[in-house]
């Protein structure tokens, strides 16, 4: 099969039952399907969205165009190409020209709606990864026992590299609620190994670890020195396999929100708070205590408006 042969297969949106019906498909949406599943770069998402929101005059467009009309380099819309599966920018284009055509027929929505679809669409994707972590929590035993390990580990460290960092804050600020003693890791290498091996020297057992695409490399250094060190380790993360996984006591999956330039949180979030919930539920008496004199100091020192 010629390259140009590969590319139109991969364009064909396929049924379950295989046969392709990509005709019946609206044209963004033929477009849409090729990046589906795909794990894109924030500067590949940008090429992504141009064509999508360009598709009738991108797909006529040279290399060179296409990279200053997107603001990127020409190297990088060859390896945008390549991600997708395909030989290079050639065979995309070959791919794109005639869903454009098509589009030009059909006469499409214009910009605003195409648009307001795309917003909808990625909330709809977060929706999904909702529901996914909703059968998740099913099995409140999994849960409560990971909470309950969380909770007796003193001190807990929490890490959280990179992208991962923002999620592994609002555990951290939030366990220090309702637990004596959270240690935030959030720069990797030298820094991460030594507040591990300080956390274990002082008696903490588990380590919650985030890790949400694009995977930092540090983050597996740091998973195998927490390891090293005797510590255990809990992973929230994406994805169901890899050397992150390999690494893990134990794995709670959330899906994020790849639909727009930047990954969304939701599942994460929401898997994180169901875990906070389990930790303070291990140790109910703690808590109590803990958050009450939480509250008289944010009222003698007048924390919040």
């Amino acid at each position: 099969m010629s390259s140009g042969q590969q590319a139109r297969a991969q364009a064909a949106a396929i049924t379950p039952g295989g046969q392709a019906q990509d005709h019946e498909r609206a044209p963004g949406d033929r477009v849409r399907a090729l990046f589906d599943g795909r794990r894109l770069s924030p500067g590949q998402r940008r090429i992504a969205q141009y064509l999508i929101d360009h598709l009738t005059e991108a797909a006529f467009l040279s290399i060179t165009e296409l990279a200053e009309r997107v603001g990127v380099s020409q190297p990088s819309v060859t390896r945008f190409a390549v991600s997708l599966g395909f030989s290079g920018y050639p065979a995309l284009r070959d791919v794109l020209q005639p869903i454009a055509l098509s589009a030009v027929a059909g006469a499409p929505a214009g910009r605003g709606q195409a648009w307001q679809n795309e917003l909808q669409a990625a909330v709809d994707a977060e929706i999904e990864s909702l529901q996914n972590v909703r059968r998740l929590l099913a099995d409140t035993d999994q849960v409560l026992d990971i909470g309950r390990e969380l909770a007796r580990s003193v001190p807990l460290t929490v890490l959280g590299l990179r992208i991962s960092v923002s999620l592994a804050e609002y555990f951290a600020y939030a366990a220090r609620r309702i637990h004596p003693d959270v240690r935030l890791v959030t720069a990797g290498g030298t820094v991460a190994y030594d507040t591990l091996l300080q956390s274990r020297a002082a008696g903490g057992t588990w380590v919650l670890a985030y890790s949400m695409p694009r995977h930092a490399k540090e983050t597996l250094g740091a998973l195998r020195a927490a390891r090293s060190a005797g510590l255990r380790v809990a992973l929230i993360t994406d994805t169901t396999l890899g050397p992150l996984v390999d690494e893990a006591d134990v794995v709670l999956t959330a899906g994020t929100g790849p639909r727009l330039v930047f990954d969304s949180y939701a599942a994460p979030g929401m898997l994180s708070a169901a875990l906070l919930q389990a930790m303070a539920d291990a140790e109910p008496e703690r808590t109590q205590e803990r958050l009450e004199s939480y509250e008289q100091a944010a009222d003698q020192h007048g924390f919040f408006l």
